[in-house]
């Protein structure tokens, strides 16, 4: 099999405007089958509009390419018809039960063998027990797991994720992500939008959206060891004072406090010790510490677009 072959998502210029607002600006994108990749960015920097655009939910403007080895812009039927699609908001019926969700969802779809398919869908999510409750009862985390059972009982091939996690707590959470991951084990492709940094670790790959661009795509490790950014952590008295001196000082761009330290970030070695120099005396002590994966998206935003694509 080449490597074309095995790539669900491979898409070339792809552009959309609304009104005289350009919001998806040029992203090109290929995510191997059974691939999560990870989109991060501001609120309006055109997550949302890249994933409605790839499933065939909204039409580009121009672009090329194919999605499930399908064209994207004349097979969108069928496209829907292999993707599940997740929202942020909660949108079943919270007056149904939580199988009688499911099963109208596959009414929806005409899958055959329904009640198998719904059963099947219950025990795989943990939900079998609670089927007989409504879903307007249920938890975040709950309605979280009903909703992807919801996307996924057609049994797609691309999953789209939108701020899927928003709300519900850390250990629910962590239950959702070990799910994503078992299926795409099974060769599910998934893209997933998140402002939650750990969530964005745990995808294979992830891409930065700024201004409707697509402007860093890679790893973890390969977007915080290619970023050039450079990390101090100090520990000592009087955190909150000595961070906002430092976010004013040269060389500095981002200074944020955690607990008992603060960790200042920037592009230059040199400027960044200049700063940090006069609170190096006493009882603070720095010591240099690998970027999160935080500092780079705070580096990233912080500079035009226009600047990173010239690089």
């Amino acid at each position: 099999m080449t490597e074309r072959m095995t790539a669900a998502i491979d898409v070339k210029g792809l552009n959309k405007s609304f009104g005289d607002k350009r919001v998806v600006r040029d992203v090109s994108i290929r995510v191997e089958e059974g691939r999560i990749t990870g989109f991060l960015g501001p609120n309006g920097a055109g997550k949302t509009t890249t994933l409605r655009l790839l499933c065939g939910l909204l039409t580009p403007d121009s672009g090329e390419g194919r999605v499930l080895g399908m064209d994207f812009r004349t097979r969108t039927e069928a496209i829907k018809r292999e993707t599940g699609y997740m929202t942020q908001r909660f949108s079943l019926y919270e007056d149904m039960t939580i199988e009688e969700n499911l099963d109208f969802i596959a009414r929806v779809h005409e899958l055959p063998e329904r009640r198998e398919r719904v059963a099947g869908a219950l025990e795989r999510l943990g939900l079998h027990y609670r089927r007989d409750q409504l879903a307007g009862a249920l938890s975040g985390g709950w309605k979280q797991r009903l909703a992807l059972a919801a996307a996924t009982l057609h049994e797609p091939r691309l999953l789209l994720l939108d701020e899927p996690t928003a709300g519900v707590d850390p250990k629910a959470r962590r239950e959702f992500w070990d799910k994503i991951h078992a299926m795409a084990d099974q060769g599910l492709t998934v893209l997933v939008s998140t402002h939650y940094m750990d969530e964005a670790e745990r995808c294979h790959d992830i891409g930065y959206i700024l201004d409707g661009r697509l402007i860093v795509r890679g790893t973890a490790e390969e977007i915080v060891s290619g970023s050039g950014l450079v990390t101090f952590s100090g520990e000592g008295p009087d955190i909150g004072r000595i961070t906002r001196e430092l976010e004013k000082q040269e060389g500095v761009l981002s200074a944020s406090a955690f607990g008992t330290a603060v960790r200042v970030s920037g592009a230059d070695r040199d400027a960044l010790r200049r700063a940090i120099a006069p609170y190096e005396r006493g009882p603070f002590a720095w010591v240099e510490v690998t970027p999160s994966l935080e500092d780079v998206f705070i580096q990233l935003t912080s500079r035009p677009p226009d600047d990173w694509l010239a690089q």
